[in-house]
């Protein structure tokens, strides 16, 4: 038997009989020690091997006998971001050989495995087999580095860390299973307490437990949850506590006696395994030590609520009502785009409403700080278009301005100000507006909005949580097929789709030929599509909107024809062009989203008389 599988052995044997004190977090208390935060910490195992080794030694001088590799987010994933993709096996392979020098042969170590996070601005979901290949290049580095187990930690789905306990148990190396729960016990993708256990277990798992996501307290109620419907060993790596923003940076006010004070609770409920996560250090680790010491797992007993229930009977979900989408089939639907103004009068646009509401349109879709520009919160002037009008807002919602947490309650208080109508778009970045200071936070993409909203129509948040009541949004998706291939956007409008989306607003088309494209290729999608129509006005407009705008390219014979044309003259030729498509498309198209520049809202009411002509 080698000294790794003879290692591997007595772990499992010791946490059978008494509770292991593992150690606590890795990456803020180097970020304290002086490492910036744009540092690559993984990196660190090959180009500041000394800081991760006394971090190791640390956090072994306080008592700790499970030591992790630092080796977290050392995948290819997770690597590629910053052009280190090629360096995982000698990443993953120094970080083993760190934690095994420090820990000698009487400590264990852990190869650390963190869940497979997509780089941001990735949209494909890799396959199964795809995420295997890059969870076995990494987890087949720690094990030849001598790691005596895997922690897999923090995962939010299921799936994925499925994929890794069958790798381990191909590498013939024990595995601690660790997901991150959020309030309420479920996770970020909506996995319970009592699912996951039961799943992990399934799946081959030597331990199981929790990670992060919340502090002691939270963690400990998980673990109840899980030790009552399954029998292995359960670990528990919490935060400690919630961060605080202070001089500067984000500090973690628990104390050490506090933390270790839950940890033994934590015992008490079954845990067998207890180390800290985010903000824990050594003092942490040390004061968790002597709380420990002599201590064994606590008896399996029961804990409380099971699996979250759907939401309650008595919170009736909201009554289906008629919708702007109502008549789709039976004649041409129409939605017009009004820009909210760029200061608080938004006279001219209510006024522009109202015109607009007279002439039957059916809703009147509100753009949100377009081209990343300021202007007046749009979910505000839904409600009085509303209210004044008696005509349907669609308020346009971007991932650009908010981040996960402002989603759920902006969305929550729109469904409360009686705003039902929701287009999910990711947003042009802060960049294309050039507002100086301001940032881009994108926590989310489109395709993310949409489970966000299908979450709350169901009773939930993103994170499981339930919220005691539905919202009642229709919820639509952005669709641009203004590129030389409309695959790569049709394969993305059809995610749209699955994650909730019931209607599309398109860019504006201005070819017969796009049309014609785009027609055929949605309509298996089976959801109605209204197609933009943005009417030209000159041959400056035309020029900007072709070369600055993302997401518009005019066909060069468009251009031509607005070529020399101002004024009148190239209003006429715009709304020429524009009637020339509606011809065009006649009965196939089910409805057209206009959007008049300049908020000119009689060339809106112009082409709402041509869409209403043009059909019977």
């Amino acid at each position: 038997m080698n000294p790794s599988t003879r290692r591997s052995k007595l772990f499992l044997e010791r946490l059978a009989a008494e509770v292991l004190v593992g150690d606590g977090a890795m990456g803020t208390l180097l970020y304290s020690r002086g490492v910036p935060l744009e540092a690559n910490f993984e990196h660190l195992n090959l180009v500041g091997p000394e800081q991760v080794r006394r971090v190791h030694e640390d956090y072994l001088r306080a008592g700790a006998q499970v030591l992790e590799t630092n080796t977290f987010g050392a995948s290819s994933l997770r690597l590629s971001t910053i052009g280190l993709e090629k360096k995982v096996r000698s990443i993953n392979l120094a970080g083993a050989r760190l934690a095994r020098s420090v820990a000698g042969s009487d400590i264990f170590v852990a190869g650390s495995v963190g869940p497979l996070i997509r780089p941001r601005g990735q949209d494909r979901e890799l396959a199964p087999a795809e995420k295997a290949e890059v969870l076995r290049e990494q987890m087949e580095a720690l094990a030849e580095g001598g790691v005596d187990l895997f922690v897999l930690e923090t995962f939010p789905g299921l799936e994925d860390l499925e994929l890794a306990l069958a790798l381990a148990v191909e590498l013939g190396l024990p595995a601690v299973a660790q997901m991150a729960f959020m309030e309420g016990g479920v996770t970020r993708d909506g996995v319970s307490a009592e699912k996951a256990a039961r799943r992990l277990q399934a799946a081959g798992a030597s331990a199981l437990g929790a990670n992060c996501g919340s502090g002691p307290r939270e963690l400990k109620g998980v673990l109840a949850r899980m030790a009552a419907v399954c029998d292995l060993p359960l670990s528990a790596y919490p935060n400690s506590g919630f961060p605080q923003y202070h001089d500067g940076r984000y500090i973690y006010l628990a104390t050490p006696e506090y933390f270790a004070a839950a940890g033994k609770e934590m015992a008490e409920v079954g845990a067998a395994l207890v180390g800290g996560c985010c903000g824990t250090t050594p003092e942490h680790i040390r004061a968790l030590s002597l709380a420990l010491r002599g201590v064994r797992p606590g008896g399996r007993v029961g804990a409380g609520p099971a699996e979250p229930a759907e939401p309650r009977p008595g919170v009736p979900s909201p009554e289906p009502e008629r919708t702007f989408l109502s008549d789709w089939g039976r004649r041409p639907v129409i939605t017009v785009e009004l820009d909210p103004p760029r200061g608080i009068d938004c006279a001219k646009v209510l006024a522009g409403a109202r015109a607009l509401a007279e002439a039957g349109v059916d809703a009147i879709s509100l753009a949100e700080n377009p081209l990343a520009r300021i202007r007046l919160g749009n979910m505000a002037l839904a409600r009085l278009v509303q209210d004044e009008t008696g005509v349907e807002a669609i308020v346009h919602v971007t991932c650009r301005d908010r981040n996960l947490l402002g989603l759920h309650s902006e969305l929550m208080g729109a469904h409360l100000m009686g705003i039902r109508n929701v287009l999910a778009v990711t947003g042009d970045p802060v960049a294309v507006g050039g507002e100086s200071g301001a940032t881009s936070v994108f926590d989310l993409n489109s395709i993310g909005l949409l489970e966000l909203l299908s979450s709350l129509n169901g009773g939930r948040t993103l994170f499981g949580t339930e919220l005691r009541g539905r919202t009642g949004f229709l919820t639509g998706a952005a669709f641009n097929p203004n590129l030389p291939s409309m695959e790569g956007q049709l394969r993305r409008l059809e995610k749209k789709v699955a994650a909730g989306a019931r209607f599309v607003q398109t860019q504006p088309v201005y070819s017969v030929q796009v049309l014609e494209t785009l027609l055929e290729k949605t309509a298996p999608l089976g959801v109605p599509v209204l197609v933009g129509i943005l009417p030209l006005v000159s041959e400056r407009n035309a020029e900007f909107l072709h070369n600055e705008v993302p997401g518009i390219t005019l066909p060069e014979e468009v251009r031509r024809r607005m070529r020399g044309k101002q004024g009148e003259e190239g209003v006429q030729e715009g709304i020429a062009i524009a009637r020339e498509l509606i011809e065009a498309g006649g009965a196939r198209v089910g409805g057209y989203y206009l959007m008049p520049p300049f908020g000119r809202v009689e060339l809106a009411l112009a082409l709402i008389e041509v869409i209403r002509s043009s059909r019977p």
